[in-house]
């Protein structure tokens, strides 16, 4: 888990107290200390003594989760586990993901069940999984749907939540860690995607339940590094012709994005996360990405890609706009080029 400033004061207590009544008792937990201090140190500390706290200091979150899962891995522990400290986990949490994964030969991250953290009221789900956009957004899918119940384990035809995801030493080992560029938005896209590009699949343990205390909020460096990663795992993954087939949509996308920004009051912040584009440093990690990307390949795009949505879903955001005039639009051409994909 990672603890940034005072997240830890805010959510550490109900978390740590479902990990101590886990009736999987096999395991360590490593605190990722993210912009760390003195006075950070000593609350976790005090506050979890037998957490193993991993200091860092420059709050990449991305690079925070790779310090956790270096420090497991050179614990030798088996099963790596992604975990939000904004949540409290059922008694069975971490059993269930473990049952799953070794159920399934070919799984490579398995994510738990998301509920929203509303115990006084109706169970409602945060995820079930999460859903990639063609274009490059992630979202989660049944968000606020009545919770209710999951027969086996499903494949996630998406990416894993990096709310709470299990995977193993052995999948890290194959498909490496975090892209630390991502530094914090969408670095669980890009996992998920790298993951199935190595062969792997993604299951949900619907048994294996979380309450998430999820607050969505439009903070200017949220959006900087979604709409920055966004490209980025675009310009990363897709093969080359499929790049090509989907650029038409992707040019008028950004126009439209970028158009809305205006009004929104962060088109500088727009301007700034296309601006990393321009950078000949930018191109050379991404060519490396590329090539790293080539080497564990075994799915074509056409498998990945087939279940990708030609919608762009924010539960949080009713825009007229995009649910009546993009949406149908960039939906119809991914139903055509989708067919085109056959490499």
């Amino acid at each position: 888990m990672v603890n940034y400033k005072d997240y830890a004061r805010k959510f550490l207590d109900e978390c740590r107290d479902s990990l101590k009544s886990q009736s999987y008792p096999y395991f360590s937990v490593y605190i990722v200390d993210n912009a760390s201090s003195e006075k950070s140190r000593k609350y976790l500390a005090q506050n979890y003594p037998e957490a193993k706290i991993v200091p860092r200091s420059d709050g990449n979150y991305a690079a925070a989760n790779n310090a956790g899962i270096r420090k497991a891995i050179e614990d030798r522990c088996q099963y790596l586990v992604i975990a939000n400290m904004d949540t409290e986990f059922d008694r069975n949490w971490l059993r269930e993901l473990i049952r799953v994964f070794e159920k399934k030969e070919d799984a490579g991250l398995v994510q738990s069940k998301i509920l929203l953290y509303r115990k006084e009221r109706e169970a409602k789900i945060n995820s079930l999984g999460n859903i990639i956009n063609y274009l490059g957004f992630g979202f989660t899918s049944a968000y606020e749907e009545k919770d209710r119940e999951i027969k086996g384990e499903p494949e996630i035809k998406g990416y894993a939540s990096g709310c709470s995801f299990l995977t193993s030493r052995e999948v890290i080992g194959k498909i490496g860690v975090y892209d630390e560029e991502y530094w914090m938005y969408h670095d669980d896209v890009e996992m998920g995607w790298r993951a199935r590009l190595a062969g792997y699949k993604i299951y949900l343990a619907p048994k294996s339940i979380v309450w998430h205390k999820y607050e969505f909020s439009r903070s200017i460096r949220m959006l900087y590094y979604m709409e920055r990663n966004r490209c980025l795992v675009i310009w990363q993954y897709y093969k080359l012709p499929t790049l090509i087939l989907i650029f038409p949509a992707l040019l008028l996308m950004e126009l439209g994005i970028f158009l809305y920004s205006i009004p929104g009051g962060w088109f500088l912040t727009k301007l700034k996360a296309d601006s990393y584009f321009l950078k000949p440093s930018t191109w050379l990690k991404i060519i490396k990405k590329r090539k790293r990307i080539k080497k564990i390949r075994q799915v074509k795009d056409r498998e990945v890609v087939k279940d990708f949505s030609g919608q762009v879903s924010f539960q949080e955001i009713d825009n007229p706009v995009l649910k009546y005039i993009a949406n149908p639009i960039f939906n119809l051409y991914w139903k055509i080029v989708k067919k085109i994909i056959i490499w």
